[in-house]
């Protein structure tokens, strides 16, 4: 018995009916550079071809800019899945990609601190 709103993809008992990499072809690297932090947006382009159905839900979680690992959860895939679905939305001209805004710095140290003394006053 599939659960609301997820479709034919997923089942209550079994989980995912189909494989993540079956998604992807088989195929492991995205042809494009995403970040998980990296926001991706459509650009209103007409797709050409088909488009599989997570193609097509990763367009619509698309419309205003989100980022890759956002996709990842709602779609439900592995990271690695979700950079090459977006990579083909990429290729084929209606996904725009901008790497995350501290692409030069990744790190910030007093960012760092706050999440460390955060998690001390949790433990």
């Amino acid at each position: 018995m599939a659960a609301a709103g997820d479709g034919p993809w997923l089942d209550d008992a079994a989980g995912r009916l189909v494989r993540p990499y079956t998604v992807s072809n088989g195929r492991t690297r995205p042809t494009t550079a995403l970040d998980l932090l990296s926001q991706v947006m459509v650009t209103g382009a007409t797709p050409l071809g088909y488009l599989g159905p997570e193609h097509t839900q990763a367009l619509e979680l698309c419309r205003a800019p989100v980022s890759v690992a956002e996709i990842a959860a709602q779609l439900k895939l592995p990271a690695a899945v979700t950079k090459v679905l977006l990579s083909d939305l990429v290729d084929c001209g209606v996904l725009t990609t901008k790497p995350p805004e501290f692409h030069h710095n990744p790190t910030d140290r007093s960012l760092l601190e706050a999440v460390l003394d955060g998690l001390r006053r949790q433990l």
